[in-house]
């Protein structure tokens, strides 16, 4: 009989490039020898986290995997009425990296020249129409075999705000999910929110204090580094966005090192002890595939596209499973301190 891990999921947000963890998710749940404990997530990994949910209330493993299936298939239909298309010539190479499509350059243009509400001053939201066809508030807060830990940022005080499974709503996570320069900031209880990447992407310390389990898998997206130096307006662009998102994760991660060291050396004793919890860290990522892609491509909703991500979610998983399955509740499977510090 398989010894069964208990583990904690941080799901990184990237728009379309989430299809890559629903890829891993895929893969995981398949996988019964992983029992997820809570997940964290932001943007594209909050979505990812609530339909987890969602389906695991009605199908336990096979709803979850059936649900996430549901919602980027659906997700994939919706790209025909986008304005962000790969050219034929793209198509003709097999290239995913759409910078240069003439929609994706239009598309920059307008939200360089007009504040979203100008955009959209209707506000309509194809995301919001899909959550209301796929998410069910009471299902997913009902699902009390999994925590859920979904980020924003509070735009005034520019603080990260979790927001629990009893508080998960289509607009937590939309405000999770909300980029400043496409969409109006979502407005929750007087309180208005932006994407929560600015604060943690995912976040990581809810697992500290609210779960008991001790190992981390970080599903990445953003590669977590480049060679060379950007040059065109683009490539500056596309690397700001992933410094910017990755500052928080990389924080905390310094703080988990740090503090990984004081139980290491015994140079914390006493009650204080205590309180300090030893964090396992592991990467489910393949940096060589998705960072050849640029950040516009995370728009690219394109039917073809999600599934050739989800492809490699699940290449990627697997691979990591076979790997590191027994390194789960022994020992970080990554170097934080050389990753991070």
């Amino acid at each position: 009989m398989n010894e069964t891990r208990r583990v904690n999921l941080a799901l990184q947000g990237g728009g379309s490039h989430g299809a890559f963890t629903w890829g891993v998710l895929d893969a995981l749940l398949e996988d019964e020898r992983l029992a997820i404990e809570a997940v964290s997530g932001t943007s594209a990994g909050a979505m990812n986290a609530a339909i987890l949910l969602q389906g695991w209330t009605s199908g336990g493993r096979a709803g979850a995997r059936t649900a996430l299936r549901a919602f980027w298939e659906e997700l994939g239909t919706m790209s025909i009425a986008s304005p962000i298309q790969r050219t034929p010539l793209d198509r003709l190479q097999g290239n995913w990296n759409i910078d240069d499509s003439p929609g994706a350059l239009w598309a920059d243009l307008i939200q360089r020249t007009l504040t979203p509400w100008q955009r959209n001053p209707l506000k309509f939201d194809p995301l919001r129409e899909l959550l209301r066809r796929h998410f069910d508030e009471k299902a997913v807060r009902a699902c009390h075999a999994i925590k859920a830990f979904i980020a924003a940022t509070n735009v005034q005080t520019g603080k990260v705000r979790i927001f629990t499974r009893e508080e998960l709503s289509i607009d937590a996570l939309l405000a999770s999910a909300c980029l400043p320069n496409v969409h109006d900031a979502v407005v929750i209880d007087g309180v208005p929110y932006w994407d929560g990447g600015f604060r943690g992407n995912p976040p990581i310390w809810p697992f500290i204090y609210d779960s008991d389990s001790h190992d981390v898998v970080l599903v990445e997206v953003d590669p977590p580094s480049r060679e060379g130096v950007p040059r065109s307006n683009a490539e500056v662009a596309d690397r700001l966005n992933e410094i910017t998102f990755g500052g928080a994760l990389m924080s905390e991660m310094r703080a988990i090192a740090f503090v990984q060291e004081l139980i290491d050396q015994g140079a914390v004793t006493g009650e204080f002890s205590q309180r300090l919890k030893r964090l396992f860290i592991h990467s489910i990522a393949d940096a060589a595939s998705l960072a050849p892609l640029g950040s516009v491509s995370k728009f690219n909703i394109e039917p073809a596209f999600l599934e050739h991500l989800f492809g490699l979610g699940r290449k990627a998983a697997t691979a990591w499973l076979a790997t590191t399955f027994k390194a789960l509740g022994a020992e970080s499977s990554i170097d934080i301190r050389a990753r991070f510090l």
